[in-house]
């Protein structure tokens, strides 16, 4: 794995990534609030609202939803993970790094680590255009338990993100990575205990989120419903079952955060 990580992880982003996610309406953002709990976000504007001056930088003009945990996070020094992902085309692309400047209108990152992922498992979904009437300004509400609004969006999914964190070690930092995660609709299930059964299809081999959760079993899991436009942000502790090719995502606390999703959209049959 380590040998497979030193071909294809690279310290900075070749341009092909760099015009990529400058092309985007949005961007998963993943990191770690102060209590060490990850959470996975979305920030979104008009494409062209990531800019990248150089090969190891990221410019993201743009603020988290109101209620967001993230809006903590934009902080210098905080480590955080970016997907870049367009849906219509099924292309992604990651960069992991950390905040080198932090500003009312956003941010910006020094690119540690810049890698693609092949288009497995995302399920092509076109832009229907911006919402009308709703936006990120609407009201965000916290649960410490899912209800069922939250569990008929979990169980009825076939795309959500992970956000997972590796604490400093050693000779290396700490660091914050975010990830895609899709299946047929309905490929998770809740068990007897509440805790989210989450299949470990096989992807790029990276072991990323894996290898992260390994070292803190914390993670944070964003659902959007595409058709409202709103996110379900949960984070909590979860238990790798390697014999099972699955893990268990056991839900500590979240939010929703209604109608922070300004764009719809509408599935694409391949």
């Amino acid at each position: 794995m380590e040998a497979i990580g030193k071909r294809v992880i690279r310290s900075f982003m070749p341009d092909q990534h760099r015009s990529f996610f400058e092309s985007l309406p949005f961007v998963v953002v993943g990191s770690v609030d102060e209590e060490g709990w990850a959470w996975a976000s979305l920030l979104s504007g008009e494409p062209g609202f990531v800019q990248s001056p150089d090969p190891v930088t990221l410019d993201i003009r743009a603020r988290p939803a109101a209620g967001d945990p993230l809006a903590r996070s934009m902080r210098v020094g905080a480590r955080l993970g970016i997907l870049g992902i367009e849906l219509a085309t099924r292309r992604r692309n990651r960069v992991n790094g950390e905040v080198i400047r932090a500003a009312a209108e956003g941010f910006s990152l020094h690119v540690d680590q810049s890698f693609g992922n092949c288009p497995k498992y995302i399920h092509p979904r076109q832009s229907a255009g911006p919402a009308l009437g709703r936006g990120a300004s609407n009201a965000s509400e916290s649960f410490t338990r899912l209800d069922g609004r939250a569990r008929a969006l979990i169980s009825s999914a076939d795309t959500f993100f992970v956000a997972s964190h590796a604490p400093a070690r050693e000779a290396r930092a700490e660091s914050a990575d975010v990830s895609h995660r899709g299946g047929p609709r309905g490929f998770l299930r809740f068990d007897a205990d509440g805790s989210i059964i989450v299949p470990d299809y096989p992807g790029n081999l990276f072991f990323n989120t894996l290898g992260n959760l390994m070292l803190d079993p914390r993670a944070g899991l964003l659902f959007a419903d595409f058709d409202r436009g709103d996110l379900l942000q949960v984070t909590g502790v979860t238990a790798i079952a390697w014999q099972e090719q699955l893990w268990r995502f056991n839900p500590t606390h979240g939010r929703w955060l209604n109608g922070a999703l300004p764009i719809r959209f509408t599935p694409v049959s391949l």
